[in-house]
């Protein structure tokens, strides 16, 4: 019986050599993978339309807005219902949603403005709902343009009369917005300073800043806003950490305000609690005052 030779095993300094060589290629192709893929790690776009603000009991027009580069895109135009008491009177919101689903996912938000007595035009990016197109971050601020570009052009709505509001992702999109014209106010829900400080909390491990192509750099453009700036933040939020909202309105320059609100990410908001809709109200007016409309 011819009994073969057994292969040596491998001694613990090449166990060292090739665990060297392969956890160093293996965090190379993770980064690699993340550069390449990370606008699915972004952007959640939900097809379609499941509903309209009928559906709610609120008039409405389907408007479609055509970008500077051609592009398509789905939006409402809700106008403006009777203030109540707290209302401000005579403001037109555009709205700029977060990063997934769609503008039919927000009709509790168009609702509470209505019932403030705002005007709403809300719109969905590229790629989204019934929109053309895939999404971006050049294509979200071309997007928004096209609202602004409606709104004071087909509605000859004023820019003091104009309030930028967005939320997460669209508190960015809405920040580029208003530094490039001048808002009758600005406020944003849940946002953060910038793409790579989120990246950064979710993946600690990787080079986030070098890596992030999307950047969305609000905190280098805020201090460049001049009107009226409401920044809100819920508490418990683990997504976006209360302390980037915090260092986004500390980077801001007056007139502000920073309002901490319950609940986390996707429960936190002037449209979860009566008492910070007033606030909402409260501000909004101020600022239609402090302009002289």
């Amino acid at each position: 019986m011819e009994i073969e030779p057994q292969t040596p095993r491998p001694t613990l300094a090449k166990r060292v050599r090739r665990l060297a060589l392969i956890v160093p290629a293996t965090y190379l192709v993770v980064c690699l993978a993340v550069a390449i893929f990370q606008k699915h790690l972004i952007y959640f776009p939900q097809p379609g339309c499941d509903a309209t603000p009928a559906d709610v009991g609120l008039a409405y027009e389907d408007v479609s807005l055509t970008t500077s580069d051609g592009v398509s895109l789905a939006a409402w135009y809700v106008p403006a219902g009777p203030a109540d008491a707290k209302g401000p009177a005579a403001a037109s919101v555009i709205f700029c949603h977060g990063n997934a689903g769609n503008i039919s996912n927000r009709l509790h938000t168009i609702q509470v403005l209505h019932n403030l007595g705002m005007s709403v035009l809300i719109f969905d990016y590229r790629g989204y709902g019934l929109s053309k197109g895939s999404p971006s971050e050049s294509g979200t601020y071309a997007d928004a343009e096209a609202a602004w570009a409606y709104l004071t052009g087909e509605r000859a709505v004023p820019p003091k009369r104009i309030i930028l509001m967005g939320r997460s992702l669209g508190g960015a999109v809405a920040i580029e917005l208003a530094s490039r014209h001048t808002p009758g106010a600005l406020v944003v829900e849940s946002t953060f300073t910038r793409l790579a400080d989120v990246a950064g909390v979710h993946y600690p491990l990787l080079p986030s800043s070098l890596l992030t192509v999307h950047r969305y750099d609000s905190i280098d453009k805020v201090p460049t806003i001049d009107c009226p700036k409401l920044f809100l933040h819920g508490r418990d939020d683990q997504l976006i950490p209360p302390r980037l909202g915090r260092s986004l309105y500390e980077a801001a320059a007056e007139p502000k305000r920073f309002i901490e609100t319950p609940g986390g990410h996707n429960a936190a908001g002037f449209t979860w609690s009566q008492e910070y809709t007033n606030k909402l109200a409260d501000f909004v007016r101020e600022a239609c005052e402090a302009s002289g409309r």
